[in-house]
């Protein structure tokens, strides 16, 4: 294959490939042999038109794109792997020449993967802070238990109080008119926590089942639904019947039913521990975070848009997942917010440079470092892997291919590469916070987010791999590893065809 490559510049490179007119001639004729079925010519049976008088009627080039677009997909692959371009975006295509007689120039525009130096990767200073568990955070942690093994008792001696759940049917009026949208029934309603609008909740408080209760509102200035804004407001509430939570107390008794131990004490002492642990790795990773950021500043790259965009709408599909988790889908969540979709996914876009600068400069480092990942490291990997979402190890490769799980651990090893060769300067929670508000204060600070293995479900439910990321690091695959086929052509026409 005779492929002509020119370098655009900012890792945007174009490639030409020649088709002869044999192959291009095949193609006609499989297009020809596809649509005919659908053609109707004067004279002829439906289906049966010969293919020299479809093109006499139709014009020669009738077949043309069906023919290219045939030929394009394996012509494209071929090419990107002869050539060895390591294409992170969609193709362009142009056609700037075809004919029968000499078949036709396919013309590739791509972005390619930048390839990056970098210097001055060890010995990078960074802080890492030294958390420490108080009590009052594992007094926290009993009360969350307390409130997960809690019951739901009724309440009838007495009026609503804050922490009550008030089970009630309302309806909301505006210049007595009822509106869209402030309708419900049968609604458990828990006084205090803020899910009405301010004011509506403790106009509540006192009552008791039955009772019927005028709340009189003001929907806030920035109320989602422009049509509320600012409105004043009145709801006709039905209570139907009030309940409570019944906590129980946290005592030796709790920590038996909750957990292996005998004591609070000694229950105390594990949730503790575990927090600890928790503290540390969470240290460990800002501590990799900050030396990768650091060597990922010294570096200049062009990063084509492409991958920017990948990484962006990877990290808006991790946030769609975790809205689902709460019952709410990207729609709702837009219409909530007031976003469109633009905005939405702007917010993930600095987060997403950030990674997948990252993440070059760690391919960088590995390559230079000559890191590799061993077949042994490939077989632990699937070890965990199996043992993580319980399949079998053999069926790792069928959802995750074993060169994307190589690139993952050589990428993990540049990350322990570097912060081994780190310096650490240990810092205190307080000294922490006290530079996070100072930086806040000069410039916003670029929200981070650690890498995590995500799964897909299965339509028999079961959780399998989807990918897995380099762990304790901000930076995540950003592209596709092969770009898919071209499937269009953007043939120029001829200045005769334009006549």
């Amino acid at each position: 294959m005779s492929i002509k490559i020119k370098d655009l510049g900012k890792n945007q490179v174009e490639f030409s490939v020649k088709v002869n007119a044999e192959t291009f001639n095949d193609g006609i004729e499989k297009a020809y042999r596809k649509n005919v079925k659908s053609i109707t010519l004067p004279g002829f049976r439906k289906g049966k038109a010969p293919k020299n008088m479809i093109e006499k009627m139709y014009g020669e080039g009738i077949f043309f794109d069906d023919a290219v677009n045939s030929i394009l997909p394996e012509l494209y692959e071929e090419a990107i792997k002869e050539a060895a371009l390591d294409v992170v975006s969609q193709p362009e295509v142009d056609i700037p020449e075809i004919s029968k007689e000499n078949g036709f120039t396919a013309v590739f525009k791509v972005f390619v993967r930048p390839v990056v130096t970098v210097e001055n990767y060890k010995g990078i200073t960074a802080k890492k802070v030294v958390y420490t568990v108080k009590d009052e955070a594992v007094d926290a942690e009993i009360e969350r238990i307390r409130e997960r093994n809690s019951r739901i008792v009724p309440v009838e001696d007495r009026g609503i109080q804050n922490g009550d759940i008030a089970n009630i049917d309302f309806e909301g009026f505006v210049d007595g008119v009822a509106f869209p949208g402030g309708k419900g029934d049968a609604f458990d309603l828990t006084i205090g926590s803020g899910q009405f609008i301010p004011g509506f909740e403790e106009q509540l408080i006192g009552s008791g089942t039955n009772d019927d209760v005028l709340v009189k509102v003001t929907f806030p200035e920035e109320y989602h639904a422009e049509e509320l804004k600012g409105k004043a407001a009145e709801f006709k509430v039905k209570i139907n019947k009030v309940t409570t939570k019944e906590l129980p107390d946290a005592d030796d008794e709790l920590a038996k039913d909750v957990s292996e131990f005998d004591t609070l004490a000694e229950f105390k002492a594990d949730i503790k521990a575990k927090m600890e642990k928790q503290l540390s790795e969470r240290a460990d990773i800002q501590f990799e975070n900050e030396v990768v950021d650091q060597i990922a500043k010294s570096v200049e790259i062009d990063i084509p848009q492409s991958m920017i965009d990948e990484r962006v709408n990877m990290l808006a599909r991790d946030f769609d997942n975790g809205l689902m988790q709460q019952g709410i889908n990207r729609e709702m969540y837009l219409k909530y917010t007031g976003m469109d979709e633009q905005t939405y996914l702007g917010q993930f876009k600095q987060n997403a440079e950030i990674q997948v600068k990252s993440m070059l400069v760690l391919e960088a480092v590995a390559r230079q470092e000559a890191i590799e990942a061993t077949d042994a490291d490939l077989d632990e990997e699937k070890t965990k892997l199996s043992e993580h979402y319980g399949i079998e190890k053999e069926k790792i490769s069928n959802f995750v291919p074993d060169e994307d799980l190589k690139k993952d651990i050589i990428i993990r090893k540049a990350v322990d590469f570097v912060r081994d060769n780190a310096v650490c300067q240990e810092i205190s929670e307080e000294e922490a916070k006290a530079e996070a508000e100072a930086k806040t204060e000069k410039k916003p600070a670029a929200k981070k987010t650690t890498t995590k293995k995500t799964t897909t479900k299965k339509a028999d439910g079961e959780e399998t791999p989807k990918k897995t990321t380099a762990k304790k690091t901000t930076a995540k695959k950003t592209d596709t590893d092969a770009a898919e086929a071209p499937k269009k052509t953007t043939r120029k026409k001829k200045t005769e065809d334009a006549q």
